[in-house]
């Protein structure tokens, strides 16, 4: 491997920069995305809980000493819950907003690395081609001896390049699913707090 690495010429470290940013902008991403997640379903139990036993405050208290997205929506809904429902509905919008800028930060490092790693492979391609028809014009003669260093450089760099693309993609992807289900969760629990809060407010009048 270091060999070939050694024998793609100069566009390889750059691509190999590529690889290691990429990888390292994954790792963090995959820790936040981690911590963002939580049970809805038992935590939306639990607010309900905290709601009949101790009202709003003590659902809001819950949602502060819980980490994640759908935690910081609730509370910054809450918060609002003495201005009526419908001040409810557009806090849980607002925060909503930013929870999903939140979550969506880096992606856009993830596919530029993903889009720019095989242009560099393509390339460090045309440049040892050029470079093999630099040999031949030098030797003035066309062998196999000739040309074998431009064209490995050529074929290797695209490789390698092509590679990191894929790693790179693969954990796109997999960040933007999660992602979307992360968002399906803060919605679908979003109307069943809204929907909780209207119950307490008809039950009270």
């Amino acid at each position: 491997m270091v060999e070939m690495y050694h024998n793609g010429g100069p566009f390889m470290l750059p691509i190999l920069i590529l690889l290691i940013l990429g990888v390292a902008l994954s790792l963090w991403k995959l820790w936040t995305l981690l911590r963002a997640s939580v049970n809805t379903r038992k935590f939306l139990v639990k607010i309900k809980s905290s709601l009949q036993e101790g009202g709003i405050q003590l659902a809001t208290d819950t949602c502060a000493n819980t980490r994640g997205p759908v935690a910081s929506i609730f509370h910054a809904g809450l918060l609002r819950a003495n201005r009526g429902v419908e001040q409810v509905e557009k806090s849980i919008m607002n925060a909503g907003t930013i929870e999903m800028a939140f979550l969506e930060r880096g992606l856009i490092w993830l596919a530029t690395i993903a889009a720019i790693a095989p242009m560099l492979g393509f390339t460090g391609t045309v440049s040892g081609m050029v470079k093999a028809f630099e040999n031949i014009e030098s030797a003035n003669n066309i062998t196999p001896a000739v040309v074998a260093g431009g064209i490995s450089e050529a074929l290797l760099t695209t490789l390698f390049g092509l590679v990191v693309a894929m790693i790179i993609q693969v954990f796109h992807n997999f960040f933007i699913s999660r992602i979307d289900k992360l968002i399906i969760d803060m919605e679908e629990s979003s109307v069943d707090l809204v929907d909780s809060l209207i119950e307490m407010e008809s039950s009270s009048n």
